[in-house]
């Protein structure tokens, strides 16, 4: 008897069942459990301060010691591209598709011209 699995697809049932189930239980949760808590309390206020500073780490990350492919640019390579995507996010009304393409596009024409 042959089944899905032995098809290929249990690569994509591995990504289901172990990368998109766990954490979408929690999303889900999160959004019944969240009804009725007020957007300006203080717990609110702390947790998008730990979720900012998180995101600066990370960012900061990439740019003064990233690894893999991004590490081969220099540093206006990667920092370029970070002022430029939040120029087009200002200049574009705060939109952070334009600004993400923005960025993704010059960091790509940086990678093309230093080769």
């Amino acid at each position: 008897m042959s089944g899905a699995l032995d098809h290929g697809l249990w690569p994509w049932v591995a990504l289901i069942c172990f990368g998109f189930l766990p954490s979408e239980v929690w999303r889900v949760l999160a959004v019944f459990l969240s009804r009725g808590v007020d957007e300006s309390s203080p717990v609110l206020a702390w947790v998008r301060a730990v979720a900012s500073a998180l995101l600066a780490g990370v960012v900061a990350r990439l740019l003064l010691a990233p690894n893999g492919a991004l590490a081969t640019l220099p540093l206006w390579g990667r920092v370029g591209p970070l002022a430029l995507g939040m120029i087009v996010y200002f200049l574009a009304r705060r939109s952070v598709i334009a600004a993400v393409l923005a960025g993704e596009a010059s960091i790509i024409a940086a990678g093309f011209w230093t080769g």
